[in-house]
């Protein structure tokens, strides 16, 4: 079976979303969403009614939030994430986001067609932070190839263990 790459990352804002100090992410979601799924190799992303995943809440922390999406390979999400205007929202996050503390982007193969909930996005960042890079939770720095090319199959994360703390 064919595999997708899944990508997570987190941040805890600095501020309410809705604070006036927010205004140059929170007014660029909707660009920056248009342009991801405009994005070649651009498969699906979390998101609410609202068209974002901004208030969907993983986390008793109103202030954390989380960005989930699905993606044909590593190539394609880097070229979006460094080669598009979405490297000018990540070149100034310091005016929006806290300094991650630890681990705060994964990257794992799930099977084509599955919607990883954020549950198993953080469950790869928790495997990541706690095992390092392995072909079930790595980074854009030390990569895997998709299990067929390692002749296996993707499969999902269980969120237990390695979600402790995050809900």
């Amino acid at each position: 079976m064919a595999s997708e790459l899944a990508q997570i990352n987190v941040g805890r804002t600095l501020y309410p979303l809705d604070d006036p100090r927010m205004d140059g992410f929170t007014g660029r979601l909707d660009a920056v969403n248009a342009l991801a799924e405009a994005a070649p190799g651009f498969v699906w992303r979390l998101q609410s009614d609202s068209g974002n995943a901004t208030d969907i809440k993983v986390s008793d922390d109103p202030q954390f939030i989380v960005n989930l999406s699905v993606w044909r390979d590593a190539e394609a999400l880097f070229d979006f994430v460094y080669r598009t205007r979405h490297r000018e929202v990540m070149v100034q996050r310091r005016q929006w986001f806290e300094p991650p503390k630890g681990v705060f982007q994964a990257l794992w193969w799930v099977p084509a067609g599955h919607r990883p909930t954020p549950q198993e996005g953080l469950a790869a960042i928790a495997r990541l932070e706690a095992e390092g890079p392995t072909p079930a939770a790595f980074s854009f720095k030390q990569r895997f190839a998709p299990p067929e090319a390692q002749g296996g199959a993707a499969e999902g994360l269980d969120p237990a263990p390695w979600c402790v703390g995050w809900s």
